[in-house]
């Protein structure tokens, strides 16, 4: 699937609940920004409207484990499809909070469902696609738990026990040495502006 033109790029952050990925975001894409590339921030589940409509459903909905894989990939297709193909087409870097990584680690590791499976609707849905970097926060799930913590307004995966987080978490460490010269492992227990110093050497040997 080769439809990235203008050397655009395509960044995935992903990490347990709490790991502290999202306070990187909007610094990664104005840093990005300010290198003079345009840039489109987008998140998963949703970017799209029907994708937001099914976060909705996701996020607040008890439904059975393949119900919540295949919706999960259905939002991945319509946000493939409306928003990040296009914009690599047009030569615009996406940066995407979480992408089928997720789905191999709460949908695979947290709730059980067989790989095999995943790696199906990851085929179906995306063919050969993948980002060009994976950034994984990670983080003792201690701290990430005390994160959470100060969060009232929790979802239901939030809301899961230690051991659905350690099972996440040890998928994700998986899928991180399965494919290396993607996934970065960021450690970020550390302070906001160590991590800074390290993401700025990984983007700029893109």
């Amino acid at each position: 699937m080769n439809i990235i033109q203008n050397n655009a790029r395509f960044i995935t952050l992903e990490g347990v609940d709490g790991a502290g990925k999202s306070t990187h975001l909007n610094w990664l894409a104005e840093r990005l920004r300010s290198q003079g590339k345009q840039v489109l921030l987008t998140r998963e589940p949703g970017g799209t409207p029907l994708g937001e409509a099914l976060r909705e459903m996701l996020l607040h909905q008890a439904m059975h484990l393949e119900t919540e894989a295949l919706l999960m990939f259905a939002a991945r297709r319509e946000h493939l499809d409306k928003v990040i193909l296009p914009a690599l087409a047009q030569g615009t870097w996406v940066v995407s909070d979480r992408f089928t990584d997720a789905s191999f680690a709460y949908q695979g590791g947290g709730r059980g469902l067989d790989e095999a499976r995943l790696q199906i609707l990851e085929q179906w849905v995306q063919k050969d696609l993948q980002p060009d970097l994976t950034l994984l926060f990670d983080v003792p799930l201690e701290i990430s738990r005390q994160r959470l913590a100060q969060n009232t307004s929790l979802d239901r995966f939030e809301l899961e026990k230690q051991d659905f987080f350690q099972r996440v978490k040890q998928a994700y460490l998986k899928r991180a040495a399965q494919f290396p010269q993607r996934i970065r492992v960021i450690d970020s227990g550390r302070t906001i502006e160590e991590i800074q110093v390290e993401l700025e050497n990984i983007i700029s040997s893109l």
